[in-house]
């Protein structure tokens, strides 16, 4: 199967991809105006960035589900309509503890049902194994234009309108992924690009996956990608402030993130193509070990943080087609949505972690150093686990012949 064949499942995919993730990376921009406007320390706003993470991971299993047996449409339709709702509701809060009913768990349901697992499901099923990683890489490197797209215009809302106003801009945005949704329709037809496995239930596929060895050293990695991602996205505007960089050398830093990921998702996808994929995920860690080692040791002015947000952005979600491509090459592609949702869920147990982490050790120390260490001890641990997961496709018995 091609591409091509269904370009407007792709498309619309790839589009609200864009408004989803560019809306969610956005999110640390709004650090500092927030907890001004409240009168509350920078560990506040953290935790109810980390409760979003927490809830987008914890719920994208049962959306993955939902979308299997119900379709994307409909479960991105009422995602976005939940990210809609908890970003309007954000900007009018009147306490700050709405945050955590408001930023934290509908727009984390939103972001659960409007991006990765639903539209690289689909993808999964229309597309062969062989391709996949690249197919994956290419659809996450289109979503990733959102952060280059929306950040600079989020620095401008807060900077002419306020917060408040901005986040008013971004509800009537999730107006748009319902209208995309509505219009996303997967093929009558079963399309698992010929795999002649025996059918499982999904029980099966769920023992058969915790009791393979290389599942959880694969949860174990996307968890150092989920601490890291959103640390760097939650904190960096912070940390540059704190230097005394003027406010648009994070928006800039975060818009080359963006730019750069859309280059290195599709590389690192079309790499896990050609090579080995936990050769290639080893490479990606330890780059990602010396990129942030680097510009920690190293004078930070606002060059140096555009390079750093260049050179970040382009190992930034290249674990995404890696991850998805290893899960799929070893499980096949019937229930992806929800062993990759799982696997995304742990993935954003560490982005919890790594958004609430970050302000808990800044307001206990004054001071981000030790935790930009520690991204870089985990990075290189991360690209250890990797190397000893057995990646060949799982045996399933055939069924016994029924006599005649």
């Amino acid at each position: 199967m091609s591409l091509r064949r269904y370009p407007a499942l792709v498309w619309l995919g790839i589009a609200i991809m864009i408004l989803s993730l560019g809306i969610r990376q956005s999110f640390g921009l709004f650090m500092a105006p927030i907890s001004t406007s409240f009168d509350v320390g920078r560990e506040f706003f953290s935790l109810a960035i980390a409760l979003q993470n927490l809830l987008f991971g914890l719920f994208q299993p049962f959306v993955g589900m939902a979308a299997d047996r119900y379709g994307p449409r409909r479960v991105i339709v009422c995602g976005g309509l939940a990210y809609g709702l908890g970003l309007a509701l954000t900007s009018v809060a009147a306490q700050p503890e709405w945050l955590y009913l408001t930023l934290g768990a509908l727009v984390g349901l939103g972001l659960s049902a409007t991006s990765y697992v639903i539209v690289l499901g689909a993808v999964a099923r229309v597309v062969p194994a062989q391709h996949a990683a690249k197919a994956f890489g290419l659809t996450t490197a289109a979503g990733s234009f959102g952060m280059f797209a929306m950040i600079p215009g989020a620095q401008t809302l807060l900077t002419e309108f306020g917060w408040q106003s901005a986040l008013q801009v971004f509800a009537i945005g999730c107006a748009l992924i319902v209208a995309f949704g509505a219009f996303m329709r997967m093929p009558q037809t079963d399309t698992s690009a010929g795999n002649n496995a025996p059918e499982q239930t999904l029980k099966q596929a769920l023992a058969e996956a915790f009791r393979h060895p290389g599942y959880w050293l694969i949860h174990l990695g996307f968890f150092v990608c989920g601490f890291h991602v959103m640390f760097i996205a939650t904190h960096l505007p912070s940390y540059l402030a704190d230097l005394g960089l003027p406010s648009n050398a994070a928006a800039m830093a975060l818009a080359y993130v963006g730019v750069f990921n859309i280059f290195g998702s599709y590389f690192w996808g079309m790499m896990g193509d050609r090579y080995d994929k936990r050769h290639v995920m080893f490479a990606l860690y330890v780059l990602r070990a010396a990129v942030i080692a680097a510009f920690v040791m190293f004078p930070i002015s606002t060059h140096s943080a555009t390079v750093f947000g260049a050179a970040i952005g382009f190992c930034w979600l290249g674990t995404v087609p890696l991850t998805s491509g290893l899960v799929r090459q070893i499980f096949g592609p019937r229930y992806l949505a929800t062993l990759y949702g799982l696997v995304f869920f742990t993935h954003q147990v560490g982005s919890f972690l790594g958004a609430w982490f970050g302000g808990r050790i800044y307001d206990a120390t004054g001071s981000y150093t030790p935790i930009w260490w520690l991204t870089v001890a985990m990075a290189l641990i991360a690209a250890v686990l990797h190397l000893p997961i057995n990646a060949k496709p799982v045996e399933r018995p055939l069924p016994a012949a029924q006599p005649a």
